[in-house]
């Protein structure tokens, strides 16, 4: 059985919670096309690490880093948790944590979205501490209206407004990463 990736896009719910299209597939691939040759532009001639902030970049990271096609580029990838259900909690819980060396490397912190920048600035500060090279962040989404902390990401697909979305690896609970747009909270 294949999956059918050319379908229209419609509403979906997720508990109790009804979503619409917001941007589709199409886009998101051309955005994440042109953050790769800018990556690839950029670090031509380094060997970058691709540090993937899971559970939520996970797609994304993968896309990217294909399409950045980087010879000597290594990927890896570390947990944090700051949201349940749509509320981020203020606070950010490292589940997993970095295990390479970082010294004198160059770091690429790849997320789904930055929003108040906490978890974004806490990474940045704690990857400072190992010395690397640079630290440069890219996001598929960033909501500049949100940003509390911090300064925003380096490379950015998309701007967007302060509303809840999911799809393409971004979640309600751990529900919806695997739909293949994203989608926003449908205003009543």
């Amino acid at each position: 059985m294949r999956f059918n990736y050319f379908y229209l896009m419609e509403e979906v719910t997720y508990q109790g919670l009804t979503f619409e299209p917001y941007i589709r597939r199409e886009e998101i691939a051309k955005q994440v096309y042109r953050l790769a040759q800018e990556i690839k532009r950029d670090y031509a001639n380094e060997k970058p690490l691709f540090l993937c902030v899971l559970n939520g970049a996970f797609i994304f990271a993968a896309d990217l880093f294909r399409a950045c096609n980087l010879q000597d580029a290594e990927i890896t990838f570390i947990r944090f948790k700051s949201y349940q259900g749509m509320e981020s909690t203020g606070t950010v819980k490292e589940i997993m944590g970095l295990t390479e060396d970082i010294t004198g490397r160059n770091v690429l912190i790849v997320e789904d979205i930055i929003d108040s920048g906490v978890t974004a600035a806490q990474l940045r500060k704690e990857l400072a501490k190992h010395n690397p090279k640079s630290v440069k962040m890219v996001s598929l989404l960033f909501k500049p209206e949100a940003l509390t902390v911090g300064s925003g990401p380096e490379y950015v697909g998309f701007e967007i407004p302060s509303k809840f979305i999911l799809g393409y690896g971004l979640d309600l609970d751990g529900l919806a990463r695997n739909l293949p747009d994203i989608y926003v909270l449908k205003e009543k």
